[in-house]
């Protein structure tokens, strides 16, 4: 099976959390502007993203791109992850709902999220999502 992990990091706390997925997954690790492949190639993606705003995805880069990608992610295997810093993971919550939406199954039922920097228990966490996605 094919795994990627795609992610968009402001402060590289999302960064450190895609790294650590990667690396428990055994998987291809892309920021969104390296990414150049085909979604569909890949059978299983995290994908990573901190809140911005207000609890949204970022909206610049990260939110057209997952647009993009987004008709592509029926009946694949997702690990949604990211960093914030405030609020209560709202931006998590709904990102949940429209990859179900789009016919996903996302690992474990929801995204991890952490506050701010992650850290060495919460990259446990992310290495753990990781071998979870990859199996």
């Amino acid at each position: 099976m094919k795994t990627a992990v795609i992610y968009w990091s402001g402060t590289g706390n999302t960064e450190q959390m895609a790294s650590a997925i990667a690396e428990g997954a055994g998987a291809e690790l892309f920021t969104i502007s390296e990414f150049n492949g085909d979604i569909a190639a890949y059978d299983r993606i995290a994908f990573g993203c901190p809140a911005m705003g207000d609890e949204v995805l970022e909206e610049s880069d990260f939110e057209p791109f997952f647009s993009d990608v987004e008709g592509s992610l029926n009946g694949k295997t997702i690990a949604l992850f990211g960093s914030y810093g405030w609020g209560d993971g709202q931006w998590m919550r709904d990102w949940e709902e429209r990859v179900k939406a789009d016919g996903a199954v996302i690992v474990n039922g929801e995204g991890l999220i952490v506050n701010e920097t992650p850290s060495d228990d919460d990259l446990e966490l992310c290495k753990s999502l990781g071998a979870k996605l990859a199996e």
